[in-house]
């Protein structure tokens, strides 16, 4: 028996691949890609949170966010620690991140404009991201699927801190539900962006599925999310910005609008309102923070020897 059969009998009976086992290139590659990918997202998250870190309302919401963002730090730091279970350096990984040769999530590529931008990105952002993290809990490769199950618990927790904000906001004044209708408006389109092109035009679909990577397609995600979340819209007493939305009685399903797919290929091109912002931050963060790195790495030194 040849190791790609040994390998694809594992797939195929659902056993985990673990950093031991052999693997083909092309799984490895896109396994560095994604959660690498997925690392980066983590990070770069923290910044349109952490701008408001000093703005929040009251005491209270900066306890909730600051824990939020230390919670993404957290996550990075697993995702980075899986991939390099695959063979690859996390400085490399991030490297590729600040020199624009690595992607992350589409999303943080917006500004946040108002407090009530802050409860959305928990509620939708934190929400689409459950909806796609939670099949990951099932991903073909170990070190990935376990890291997975930390961080789903750790976001449904997040989601639920946005939504509690942004009820606060509904049940205040026309001032505050105006505040918050704008920033559905706005990060409405880019969350459903978030699962990636439609399946006929994502490139890594199909081989990622084939090898379990991914547990299910694009599509099928963001429907999951639509009739996840469109309830919960009606119940803040807030409309969801789609002419089209509808629900279909025979499918059980709802209906929505075609994406803007021009809007979300400038922004993964690098051209999205936020991308040179969010990428100098990270950079300028990475060289300021070299003597941290070069002082932790001496006393690992001293205390090795």
């Amino acid at each position: 028996m040849t190791e790609q059969h040994r390998f694809d009998e594992r797939i195929a009976q659902e056993i985990a691949i673990e950093a031991q086992d052999w693997m083909p290139d092309e799984y490895r590659k896109t396994l560095i890609r994604q959660i690498g990918q997925h690392a980066h997202s983590e990070i770069v998250g923290m910044l349109p949170e952490g701008n408001w870190l000093t703005r929040a309302p009251s005491l209270k919401r900066k306890a909730i966010l600051l824990a939020k963002v230390q919670d993404e730090a957290g996550h990075g730091l697993y995702l980075y620690s899986a991939a390099e279970t695959l063979g690859c350096a996390r400085e490399d990984i991030y490297q590729k991140m600040l020199d624009g040769k690595m992607k992350y999530s589409s999303i943080f590529n917006y500004p946040t404009l108002n407090w009530a931008d802050i409860g959305v990105i928990g509620w939708l952002v934190d929400g689409a991201a459950i909806v796609n993290q939670v099949a990951l809990c099932r991903t073909s490769y170990g070190p990935y699927a376990r890291a997975m199950v930390k961080i789903c618990k750790e976001e449904s927790f997040h989601q639920r801190q946005g939504f509690e904000a942004c009820m606060v906001l509904a049940q205040g004044s026309d001032e505050q539900r105006q505040m918050l209708q704008d920033a559905i408006n706005r990060f409405w389109w880019p969350a459903l962006m978030m699962f990636g092109p439609n399946d006929d035009n994502s490139p890594n679909s199909a081989q990622s599925l084939a090898w379990k990577i991914k547990r299910f397609g694009n599509d099928e995600l963001r429907q999951r999310f639509v009739d996840n979340t469109v309830p919960q819209v009606e119940m803040l007493g807030m409309t969801v910005p789609d002419n089209d939305l509808r629900f279909n009685e025979a499918t059980g399903h709802y209906e929505f609008g075609e994406i803007d797919w021009e809007e979300f290929n400038e922004v993964i091109a690098g051209r999205g309102l936020c991308n040179e912002e969010r990428l100098a931050a990270k950079r300028k963060a990475w060289e300021e923070g070299a003597w941290v790195r070069e002082a932790a790495l001496a006393y690992a030194s001293k205390s090795i020897a």
